[in-house]
């Protein structure tokens, strides 16, 4: 969902400056205005004006699953919310999480339930604070934070499935870059300085890493230069809505990664949906909160903002998710199936178990294809290298041994 800077005046005359995520200029005003704010400013967020925060405390999934376990614990040993807040803020490890948590107790003293008084908290989502809100208008508060923990828990292990599919590649990229560097950079210069006072013709190859070599040597420091701004740049771009949409449909197109990244946003989507319509949340609200959670792909994310707005023109569910050609044929049938049968939070459910294994699989089979792969492209670089080495000697051995 697209973000808003703003400048708003709260009831106290203080000026307030932040980000709020909406669907358009018009909601997030809305929303500002909901809060008791005026407005004074607002407009798109951008990779120039977004909030950045440096060494700032994260909550990653899995902190969140802790957390609710452990909230669920406390409260099935008959303490009171408040009482189990307390004790959680004494225990939680994640320094946002206990901080948010402290200010809970404060604001429950003062009368507010606990999801208007999570909602002030920037550190718990919007899932969060939804199924929360649920389980009071329910009377089955440890329900919602047993879901949650299931929620939060499943989505670790899918962000733990795609690092471990991302994270060797990066490092051996990094490292083969590093010796490639040295190698241009120092070890081919001492190497050459031999054959330069003799007389002997150098191969086409060894001339072209030659000439390569003296570039990193003379411009090593503009090519660092170049590397980190093209990092950042990129960086920057992915962050703005047509960088997202180009990543977004490289994602897709790359091979073996396009089908990764469909059973992950498959899997999220499912989940997310289920968890919250067995929670009660209605419909609408259900698939704006699980298209905020689909962040990492912006096509997927866009695909479950405009089901909502065709389910709140009375279309069913399944007819966006198949005109959006995003998602597989099962995950539409299984949908109309549950639609049709009144049981859609089940087959929501069975579609994120699958897909789920699905990414599992997937990850590993495209792991068993990258190692090789990568290890015959490193030996390529470097036996070119070395070929360009070897080649003067070999030369220079036959003149010798002609004489």
């Amino acid at each position: 969902m697209p973000g808003y800077m703003y400048r708003a005046m709260g009831p106290d005359g203080k000026e307030k400056k932040g980000s709020i995520t909406a669907t358009n200029q018009e909601q997030a005003a809305s929303k500002l205005k909901a809060d008791g704010l005026i407005v004074m400013k607002i407009e798109p967020q951008s990779a120039l004006n977004k909030e950045i925060t440096f060494g700032g405390p994260r909550v990653k999934a899995r902190d969140y699953a802790v957390y609710c376990r452990q909230f669920v614990a406390i409260l099935k040993a008959g303490v009171s919310v408040i009482n189990a807040l307390q004790m959680m803020s004494e225990q939680t490890e994640n320094k946002a999480l206990r901080s948010a948590t402290i200010a809970l107790v404060d604001d429950l003293g003062k009368g507010e339930t606990l999801s208007s008084a999570m909602k002030k908290q920037k550190v718990f989502p919007s899932i969060f604070v939804n199924l929360v809100a649920a389980g009071e208008a329910t009377g089955s508060l440890e329900t919602a934070f047993e879901r949650m923990a299931t929620q939060f828990e499943k989505e670790a292990q899918l962000k733990a499935i795609i690092k471990k599919a991302t994270i060797y590649p990066v490092i051996v990229l990094i490292v083969a870059v590093g010796v490639i560097f040295a190698m241009m950079t120092f070890v081919i210069p001492n190497f050459m300085a031999m054959f330069e006072d003799m007389e002997v013709e150098m191969p086409a190859m060894t001339k072209a890493v030659i000439a390569m070599s003296d570039f990193f040597v003379a411009y090593w420091w503009l090519i660092i230069i170049v590397g980190v701004a093209l990092f950042f740049g990129i960086k920057l771009y992915s962050q703005t809505i047509s960088g997202r949409v180009l990543f977004g449909t490289l994602k897709l197109k790359l091979p073996g990664l396009g089908q990764l990244q469909t059973k992950t946003n498959c899997a999220t989507f499912a989940r997310t949906l289920s968890t919250l319509l067995r929670a009660g949340v209605p419909m609408l609200e259900a698939l704006e909160i699980t298209g905020n959670s689909m962040d990492g792909n912006i096509l997927f994310q866009r695909a479950v903002y405009q089901a909502r707005d065709q389910v709140g023109n009375g279309t069913s569910l399944s007819k966006p998710i198949k005109m959006s050609g995003l998602f597989p044929p099962m995950v539409v049938h299984m949908t109309s199936i549950g639609e049709e049968t009144g049981e859609l939070e089940d087959m929501l459910e069975n579609i994120a178990e699958y897909y789920e294994e699905e990414v599992a699989e997937a990850t590993e089979q495209m792991m068993a294809v990258m190692e090789p792969l990568i290890i015959v492209v490193l030996a390529l670089i470097v036996g070119v290298i070395i070929m360009a080495i070897l080649q003067p000697m070999l030369t220079l051995y036959d003149a010798v041994g002609n004489m």
